[in-house]
């Protein structure tokens, strides 16, 4: 059976960082995040890998592991959350005591997928995947970033409803803030194959696309694993990636190398969010490479629903068993922690 942690008001919230830490320029975006969870009745404790950042990472695999393996085994602690992602987190898994930690939850995307995943995998303790910390620093939030917080709040047994975003941000423009960070201009449309009606049932995994494809043939990785030891032998699996930086040739040579690694056995649907990257090659497109995914599959593919690096994000539960709908461009996804 899967394990939901609970959060709640005037819980312990843990801040490391497991891959990049905030160089000093930067300190001042931290600061503020810290605030507003401390502003939203949380105790907040902030470890030390959070303020240093030296080349492509916070410190060593050791000391990131060290710190987070405190926070995983503090049952005070609720909730880790990252500042940001990164570039190397793989580094710090073999140093992980996943048999000791405490279920509580961990949020974050990019590079922090990687963490979420193997831990939900090896675990059956499910991990959040969603907005990082100093995306909340604003004084606002929009409605579909500020739903973390609704989502981690849900009980065991109880469900959550999520809508899709009515727009999202096309591009960063730093010189220009806004009180709630993202600068959301364009209107938002989820997508399927054959632009019909999909209906997907089952139960969450994925992340960044570009991250966990090197947690195949790892004992971080085991899918099967979670498969036998976490889910019930009628259940299915919905995937979700979002692509950071690939290309369209190597997201189809990440998805044929997942295919043949044995992690879309047992699928009943695929979800893509939106990418600035996904860039043609020689007039191979993205929508190609769904088409192509989905035909070998035989199952429905949903695209640019709002997941990853191209802000507003849902938050999404590994392990969490789901309902998601999409028609007309709306999509809504209801997670069942059972």
């Amino acid at each position: 059976m899967i394990k939901y942690p609970l959060l709640e008001k005037h819980n312990a919230i843990g801040v490391t960082a497991p891959s990049s830490g905030v160089p000093l320029e930067l300190h001042n975006m931290l600061q503020q995040a810290l605030r507003r969870m401390e502003e939203q009745q949380y105790k907040v404790i902030c470890k030390e890998t959070v303020w240093t950042q030296h080349k492509a990472k916070s410190s060593s695999a050791i000391v990131r592991a060290n710190e987070l393996n405190n926070l995983l085994q503090d049952a005070d602690v609720k909730l880790i959350f990252p500042p940001w992602g990164g570039e190397l987190l793989i580094e710090i898994l073999e140093y992980i005591d996943f048999e000791e930690m405490t279920p509580k939850w961990v949020l974050g995307y990019s590079d922090t997928s990687a963490l979420l995943l193997a831990i939900t995998l090896k675990t059956g303790i499910a991990t959040a995947h969603g907005t990082n910390l100093v995306d909340i620093r604003g004084e606002t939030s929009d409605p579909t970033t500020s739903k973390w917080e609704t989502v981690l709040h849900t009980k065991p047994g109880e469900s959550i409803l999520q809508l899709s975003s009515e727009i999202f941000q096309k591009e960063w423009d730093h010189q220009n803030p806004t009180s709630q960070i993202f600068h959301l201009t364009e209107q938002t449309s989820w997508k399927t194959i054959d632009n019909k009606q999909a209906t997907l049932n089952g139960r969450l995994l994925g992340g960044c696309i570009d991250i966990i494809r090197h947690l195949v043939g790892t004992p971080f990785g085991n899918v099967e694993e979670f498969y036998q030891n976490f889910m019930k032998p009628d259940e299915m699996i919905i995937w979700y990636f979002e692509n950071c930086e690939l290309s369209t040739t190597d997201l189809r040579r990440t998805l044929v190398q997942l295919k043949l690694a044995g992690w879309f056995k047992n699928c009943s649907g695929i979800m893509f969010g939106r990418s600035a990257a996904n860039h043609p090659v020689n007039q191979y497109d993205v929508t190609d490479v769904y088409q192509e995914l989905a035909h070998e599959l035989q199952v429905p593919i949903i695209y640019d629903i709002d997941c990853g690096h191209v802000p507003p994000q849902v938050t999404l539960i590994n392990g969490a068993l789901a309902n998601i709908e999409v028609q007309d461009g709306k999509g809504t996804i209801v997670q069942f922690f059972v």
